[in-house]
């Protein structure tokens, strides 16, 4: 079976999609992006500092406002520049970029997203049903970004480290349910419950709960596991 290995953690002058970004720090990182003609969305809470010369405004995305973040819309915000904008979450965790080319998407557990550049596409779904009960009771999102045209960005948090397994045809892996970040479109997914029939933990859960992998392609693991509640999400 493949191994999931580290993610990098620390990037300079990396240069992809018509944007120059650096990845730094260690505990709680920081996104530092030279915007020139390519501008790029975020969620609008996690802005950290930008040269006044940065505009940044309302990204207008299908189907946004009906998607709910702790009881409010979620607003998405676009940077123009030329300028620099850093952006970074409250908690301690890893940046790290997906690299794009046209036609390439991924799917993106909800809460993982910090920014993407402006040619990648936006959609989402709900997974519901008694196999995620473990995430609130009524599901939980699902992010799909996809690149239009060209190349392009999607950046992303994980919590705690970050790995990533790369799967061939037909390979499977086993995750718990709050530890994966993202998947390519070509990996299939499936809750799978295990009965436990004797022992400590059978008598109160009676169950394992784990989510299940089949290649091919790439998933994202943090090592952190979180578990969001329903929250109007």
């Amino acid at each position: 079976m493949a191994v999931p290995i580290p993610v990098t953690k620390n990037v300079s002058n990396e240069n992809f999609a018509g944007v120059t970004y650096h990845l730094l720090g260690e505990l709680v990182p920081v996104l530092q992006v030279e915007l020139s003609q390519m501008p790029i969305y975020f969620v609008h809470h996690i802005l950290l500092w930008k040269d006044p010369s940065v505009e940044v405004g309302i990204k207008n995305l299908k189907g946004m406002f009906k998607r709910m973040v702790a009881g409010m819309p979620l607003i998405m915000t676009q940077a123009k520049g030329p300028g620099n904008i850093a952006f970074s979450f409250d908690c301690v965790g890893h940046v790290f970029p997906m690299h794009l080319k046209a036609g390439e998407a991924i799917d993106v557990r909800e809460h993982q997203f910090l920014a993407a550049t402006d040619n990648i596409d936006f959609t989402f779904a709900r997974i519901k049903g008694v196999a995620n009960i473990m995430l609130g009771g009524s599901g939980f999102f699902v992010d799909t970004f996809t690149c239009m045209n060209n190349e392009g960005i999607v950046w992303l948090y994980g919590y705690g480290s970050v790995f990533e397994v790369n799967l061939k045809v037909g390979e499977v892996i086993d995750m718990e349910p709050g530890s994966w970040i993202y998947k390519d479109k070509t990996v299939t997914m499936q809750t799978i419950f295990q009965k436990l029939s004797s022992g400590f933990l059978a008598s109160n859960t009676g169950q394992l709960v784990y989510n299940r992998f089949t290649g091919p392609g790439r998933v994202g693991i943090q090592s952190l596991s979180l578990f969001f509640g329903d929250s109007g999400s």
